[in-house]
């Protein structure tokens, strides 16, 4: 009975971390639609993919981003408070991107809020292969993507 408990408490826990994730995608769209006029008057950079990318790519890293939370709650490492505040703190942040991006029209702020991210994002890379190296590997393809981002945010911030 006991391990079944356990079982059913670990998988909400998992729901709990998706839900949460995909919540800041949610959140971060509202900013996002909120200011696309602005943005497609933008002057944009050889590599900028098409809109619709945006939405399946972003979707996807949030699943990884959420299940590398989940993995790391579930771990009894002395270590897990402060990974898990490393590992909202960057989730926040990533949600402020579209606020001062798409909600400000502020390319700096965006470039100075995703040069923070990147740091944040590879700390926590960084710190939770060391207790559960899996979830540092799930949020590799974010820490490229956002790469891929800072590169966009600065040229438009150049370019306009």
């Amino acid at each position: 009975m006991i391990g079944k408990i356990a079982k059913f408490s670990s998988i909400v826990l998992l729901l709990v971390f998706v839900t949460g994730s995909l919540s800041v995608g949610v959140l971060g769209s509202l900013a996002t639609g909120a200011g696309m006029d602005w943005y497609d008057g933008l002057v944009k950079p050889a590599g900028t993919p098409p809109n619709w990318l945006f939405g399946p790519v972003w979707s996807t890293l949030y699943l990884l981003i959420g299940v590398s939370g989940w993995l790391i709650a579930r771990t009894k490492s002395q270590h897990k408070s402060r990974i898990l505040l490393i590992f909202l703190t960057q989730l926040l942040l990533n949600l402020s991107w579209s606020f001062l991006f798409f909600g400000m029209n502020s390319t700096l702020a965006g470039l100075i809020n995703i040069l923070l991210l990147n740091l944040l994002v590879a700390l926590y890379i960084f710190t939770s292969q060391k207790v559960v190296p899996l979830a540092g590997y799930l949020v590799i393809p974010y820490q490229l993507w956002i790469l891929y981002a800072g590169y966009l945010n600065l040229a438009l911030w150049y370019l306009n």
